[in-house]
């Protein structure tokens, strides 16, 4: 790997952080949105020789924050204790899984940047930030109607590219 777990906090936290904490919807408390950055960071580093390099870090990362950010919902909601939640972490490390998920985020990726910047903001806005479809609409001066619409079409999209790709869903 071409570089240090440092390097990487330093780079990515802040992006985490914004991740976590717009995914928690202020749910979480500041303790428990600075644990979930932190975790990201260890699954990260103990997942790091399956990491392919090509692939863009902070939409791993994302993905990682995003998972953590509902497992500390469902401990939440569940009562689980703090074994459940640290046997989650050391159970991330099914290679198959990992690695069908990398082939999903190329998939996506590709899918993404063949689209006009426009649809991909709204994407990325809406999926990585879970910015509402209002705060979008603000955000671009276009719609909420406008932006359901492009949110659909895109969704469609990626359903199509993931299906050629291989990926089945539901019917």
């Amino acid at each position: 790997m071409s570089f240090e777990l440092e390097e990487v906090i330093n780079k990515y936290s802040n992006y985490v952080h914004t991740v976590a904490t717009n995914m928690s919807q202020g749910s979480l408390t500041n303790e428990d949105i600075e644990e979930i950055i932190s975790d990201v960071f260890l699954v990260f580093w103990q997942n790091k020789d399956k990491f392919d390099e090509s692939k863009k870090i902070n939409l791993y990362l994302a993905g990682i924050a995003k998972n953590l950010v509902r497992t500390r919902f469902r401990k939440i909601h569940t009562n689980s204790n703090i074994e459940d939640f640290e046997g989650y972490i050391i159970d991330n490390s099914d290679i198959s899984y990992d690695y069908e998920q990398l082939e999903k985020y190329k998939i996506i990726e590709q899918t993404l940047n063949n689209m006009p910047k426009e649809n991909k903001d709204i994407f990325i806005l809406y999926y990585y930030y879970s910015k509402s479809i209002k705060e979008i609409s603000q955000d671009l001066s276009f719609s909420e109607y406008k932006i359901k619409s492009k949110l659909f079409r895109i969704r469609k999209k990626l359903k199509t590219n993931l299906e050629r790709g291989g990926y089945r869903y539901g019917k």
